[in-house]
């Protein structure tokens, strides 16, 4: 049942998402982990600890949190299973796992970086890709702007809608619950400054170790998305994956990004600049360098498409398995 729970939760995000209004009220169930994240970072991370403690406290503080999170969606998907028949309990979690899921959010802000270059030229495309991506936006020319957006659609296509829904099927509920903890964790203290280079060890790892599935997966959806889209190359995207991909400073990063730079024939990642420091990496893809906005609408239109696909391969192994059971 866990591939009609991803597919439907696919379906559900994308169709309606999660309101603003929403957020606005109750809050979104990633703040409330960035809650109890930055509550267990205040208790555990004492600035006068060694190395090694600090580690350890991290690693411990990563367990108490997995420990918190999954113990409450266990809870909750076993009062759902208890409470309610088995179509109406599929569908309130799909409902409640979509929430865990980025792909509408995502789209709409790549979108704004889109629009703000077009309509407000360069100054007002820094100011909307510093809304997603963590490079310093006024060391950004045009083309870095949109390259900044090309690289945040793929990247967070495997972190926010691949890689939750590979644990969704994977996991269940809870399990989706446990990835999006680890990954939220990483995103606030997997960071290699002073404060947080020992104690957010542990966060920054296991994040890696838990996206790589859905990172080569992503790889996949944007290859075969290449294959049916017009204007883009998916033999390309196929090759710049297996062979960039390795030398990225991520382990899994470098995938998504590398077959979205062959489908569209740009060269994206490269040296860049956060807070000041230079970081330089390898080109992903041996495209032109010079992308535009003209450049994101066609990353978004492959993004859709990779992202329908995944949900219709979801679709399919539900099928499947309804009929095998």
């Amino acid at each position: 049942m866990t591939f009609a729970l991803a597919f439907l939760a696919l379906f559900i995000e994308a169709l309606v998402g999660y309101s603003d209004a929403l957020v606005a009220r109750i809050g979104h169930p990633v703040t409330w982990m960035g809650a109890l994240i930055a509550r267990a970072e205040q208790v555990w991370n004492e600035g006068h600890l060694s190395p090694a403690r600090a580690r350890l406290r991290g690693i411990l503080a990563l367990a108490t949190i997995l420990l918190v999170v999954v113990s409450i969606v266990l809870l909750i998907d076993e009062v759902i299973d208890l409470a309610l028949p088995l179509v109406a309990a599929l569908i309130l979690k799909a409902a409640l796992a979509s929430t865990l899921l980025a792909g509408r959010s995502l789209d709409e802000h790549v979108t704004d970086v889109a629009v703000a270059l077009e309509e407000g030229g360069l100054a007002a495309g820094r100011q909307a890709v510093a809304r997603i991506v963590g490079r310093d936006p006024a060391s950004l020319d045009e083309a870095g702007v949109a390259r900044a957006a090309i690289e945040s659609l793929a990247e967070n296509f495997s972190d926010g809608v691949v890689a939750p829904a590979f644990w969704l099927v994977v996991g269940g509920l809870p399990g989706c619950a446990a990835y999006k903890a680890v990954n939220t964790a990483d995103s606030m203290i997997g960071h290699k400054s002073e404060r947080y280079f020992a104690f957010g060890w542990a966060a920054a790892r296991f994040d890696d170790l838990i996206n790589l599935p859905a990172s080569r997966l992503t790889a996949i959806w944007i290859t075969l998305a290449a294959r049916v889209t017009r204007g883009a190359d998916w033999r390309a995207a196929a090759q710049s994956a297996l062979s960039d991909a390795p030398r990225h400073r991520s382990p899994n990063a470098g995938w998504p990004e590398a077959a979205m730079a062959g489908a569209l024939g740009l060269a994206l990642a490269g040296p860049r600049s956060y807070g000041g420091k230079s970081i330089d990496d390898a080109w992903m893809g041996s495209g032109r360098r010079d992308a535009t906005a003209v450049d994101i609408h066609r990353a978004l239109r492959l993004y859709r498409i990779a992202y329908l696909i995944q949900a219709a391969v979801l679709g399919l192994l539900a099928i499947l398995a309804f009929l095998l059971w």
